[in-house]
Parts: structure tokens; C-alpha cells; sequence
């Protein structure tokens, strides 16, 4: 079952036109300051763009049921250097009842919630309330437990956000941690609190390198960023959120996870979860969350939907998120992936890379039930994000065709 795209033009806030989905209000309109200038593409070329990539979507998902790849259905969007956004679905949101997957619906983002916690962190640093190099110990070093979190006493936030502080991904790596997740999870209401979760996973651990001194990429670190964050400013990290971004960005379709009945959710089917932790495989009944979503808090901490997502890409990767110069400090590799390509690697929450199509900004998610892909060209001032309901897909294979049929489409425009 495959649904036609949905689009609108941002500039107008309403949906502009529409294929087999009613028309109505278009809940992420673009601001006026998201717009880059001239359509990109004639009426006529977009149109056509539109009808391709909901052509390589659909066959991406025909294509996993033949090869009973776990695909029960996706949402996708793509933005273009002018700033006009597209929505997309296929396949199913709930399989058993046969609900088709609609462009609007959200999903956890696991992950990209990283790009956010950056974000938040850059905004302070840009205005003073927090420095990135200034010691983690200036806001947590009265807490009792911070003494036995490894390389305490020289771990900075900048170490945190690029992932070179040291500590493992307790979630993938410590199958005793797994089995303590499962047990809470059993209680649909249950998660454990930040200082619980850094307690049950590193506390008198041995640091995997010095601070500063290696890459390892880990949840640990977000939450002791957003710990700090919440030390350094007096306010919960998700107020923070919505005052810096999700409001006068208008990302009224990315939402806090912070409560298990969150609007508009896809269906998830956990089959890598249910595995790790032993979760049940559809992880939403009756509208919420069986599983609580504050368990990731900064580690990710959002659901999302790729058209969202994909304008939140631009307006961080082009500089226009953020107050102030702060794309060098966002793009800085720690740690390079490639000693020939120092530019490649993990900046603050971005992962730097090269694909088929060109230089890549962006980062993936992982949510029990749901897995996300966010990708920002540069050289073509393009994003594009995927989401699929199920957290044992194979959604980078999809993602190159997709980007493959938007830079086409851009770059016979220019031609």
C-alpha cells in the first residue's frame, strides 16, 4: 500500500498542491527567513521531481517485502535550496490493521536528537552562558557521583559533544545494561533518571582513553552534556529546546519525547529491541509509547518527521539556526575518519562524511521501533531525511537513490 507525496509551498503556509491525500493545513510551514530566494525548479520540473521520488520511495518498499527486509512502511522528505519542503510516505503504519503510513506522522529520531543538544549548547556558548572548554567539573563537581565518572577532572563539554571523553555505549556494548534496561522497561511508566542511567553504566568504570585523546561515540556523553547544560542555565534542557528552535523555527512537527502519549505516532516495530532488551515488537498501543521515551532524554529525546527534519538540517548546516559565527566550531572534526580527508569525521553532533552524491552533513537515529536518516548536501544546498518504522531496517541502502532523483532533478535545472 503506497501513498501519494503531500507538498506545499512553504511561502505561502498552506499546502500548495496535492496528489490523493486531502488537502489541508500544513502543520511545518517554512518561515520567510528559510526561503533561499527563486524556485529551484520550474512548476513543471518539480512536479516531475515529485512524482519520481514518490516512484523510488514505493519501489524501495516493494522491493523490501520481496526481500523480507523489515520495511513496514516510511515517512521521507527532501528540502530545496529555495527552501520549499516535500512530504512523503509509503507502505503501513500499522501492519495488523492495514493503516497506511501518511507524510505527517512522527517517529522517534533516537539520534538526531543529538543535533539539537549541540545546538542548544552552541546558542549558550554564543551568548556566554556556557563554555565548551571550560572544565564539566564547573557545573557538575558538587555532585557526589561525578568523582567516579571517568577522566572526571579533565573532561570538558566540547570533549562530550564531539564524542572524545571516553566512555562506552552502554546500550550496544554492556549486555548486562541490557538486561537492567529490559527489567525497567517492563513498567511502561518506568525509565531511569539521568544520574541513574550514568550510575548503571559508567560510574568507577576504567576511561577508555585520555579526554580529548580518541573517539568513541557514546549516550553517556549527551547526558552528562545535558546535565551541565541544565547546571550551567537553571532551565530544563526541553524548555531551552523550544525557546532557542522548535518555536520560532515553527518545527511544530518535531515534539519533546518526555511523556509516553505523544500525537501522530506511527506504529514501531522493535525487532532489534526486542532482541537486545526484550521488548514487545509493536512499541505503540492505543497511542502511547509502551516504552518511555525519557529513557534517552539528551541522548536523543525527540519524535520527529523527516519534513521537520530536513529544514532544521538546512538552517543548522547554512549557519541560520544558531546566533553567531558558529559553523566552525559545529564542523570541526575531532577526530578525522581519514587521515587523508581531515575534514571528515564527527564534529558537534554532525557527522561530516562523503557519499556517492558529495560532501555529507548529518546524523542517524535509533529508537526501539524506528530507525532515521538526516542528510544535508552542501555543494547543493539540499536535505533530505528518511524515517521507517522498524529499527532493523536497511535504510541507508535507500537513501543514495533517493538523493540520487532530487540532485538529478537540481542539477538538470541548471544545466
Amino acid at each position: 500500500m503506497m501513498n501519494a507525496a503531500r507538498l506545499f509551498d512553504p511561502r505561502l503556509g498552506i499546502l500548495g498542491a496535492c496528489l490523493v491525500l486531502a488537502c489541508g493545513p500544513a502543520p511545518d510551514s517554512t518561515p520567510d527567513s528559510a526561503i533561499g530566494g527563486e524556485p529551484s525548479l520550474s512548476p513543471e520540473a518539480t512536479a516531475a521531481l515529485v512524482e519520481a521520488f514518490q516512484a523510488e520511495l514505493d519501489a524501495a518498499w516493494a522491493q523490501a517485502q520481496e526481500t523480507d527486509e523489515n520495511f513496514p512502511g516510511a515517512t521521507a522528505a527532501f528540502i530545496l535550496p529555495d527552501g520549499r519542503v516535500f512530504g512523503f510516505a509509503t507502505g503501513l503504519s500499522d501492519v495488523d490493521d492495514e493503516i497506511p503510513m501518511t507524510p505527517d506522522m512522527r517517529m522517534g529520531s533516537g539520534s538526531i536528537g543529538k543535533t539539537y543538544v549541540a545546538a542548544v549548547a552552541l546558542q549558550l556558548a554564543m551568548t556566554g552562558e556556557l563554555d565548551l572548554d571550560a572544565p564539566v567539573s564547573t557545573w557538575l563537581g558538587d555532585e557526589e557521583w561525578f568523582p567516579r565518572v571517568p577522566n572526571h577532572a579533565d573532561l570538558t563539554v566540547r570533549n562530550l559533544l564531539n564524542h572524545s571523553a571516553g566512555m562506552i555505549q552502554p546500550y550496544f556494548e554492556d549486555p548486562g545494561f541490557a538486561v537492567r534496561l529490559g527489567e525497567v522497561f517492563r513498567d511502561p511508566d518506568a525509565y531511569m533518571t539521568p544520574e541513574e542511567f550514568i550510575a548503571e553504566t559508567v560510574l568507577d568504570a576504567e576511561p577508555l582513553f585520555p579526554a580529548g585523546q580518541g573517539y568513541h561515540y557514546s549516550d553517556v556523553h549527551y547526558t552528562l552534556a545535558g546535565l551541565a547544560i541544565e547546571e550551567a542555565t537553571g532551565r530544563a534542557y526541553y524548555d531551552l529546546l523550544d525557546e532557542f528552535f522548535l518555536d520560532p523555527l515553527g518545527l511544530d512537527l518535531t515534539l519533546a519525547a518526555d511523556r509516553r502519549d505523544l500525537p501522530g505516532l506511527a506504529q514501531g516495530y522493535a525487532h532489534a529491541s526486542a532482541r537486545l532488551y526484550g521488548t514487545p515488537l509493536e512499541v505503540v498501543v492505543d497511542g502511547r509509547f509502551i516504552l518511555h521515551p525519557l529513557q534517552e532524554w539528551t541522548g536523543g529525546g525527540l519524535v520527529n518527521n523527516p519534513q521537520a527534519m530536513v529544514r532544521w538540517g538546512k538552517l543548522l548546516y547554512e549557519g541560520d539556526a544558531i546566533s553567531g559565527d558558529d559553523l566552525p566550531q559545529l564542523l570541526e572534526v575531532g577526530f578525522p575518519a581519514d587521515s587523508t580527508k581531515p575534514h571528515l569525521g564527527y564534529g558537534l553532533a554532525v557527522s561530516v562524511a562523503e557519499s556517492e552524491h558529495g560532501l555529507t552533513y548529518g546524523h542517524g537515529g535509533f529508537w526501539p521501533g524506528y530507525n532515521s536518516l538526516l542528510a544535508y548536501y552542501p555543494d547543493h544546498g539540499m536535505a533530505i531525511s528518511i524515517q521507517i518504522n522498524s529499527d532493523e531496517s536497511r535504510m541507508r541502502d535507500h537513501m543514495p537513490n533517493l538523493a540520487g532523483v532530487v540532485l538529478e532533478a537540481l542539477e538538470n535545472a541548471g544545466s
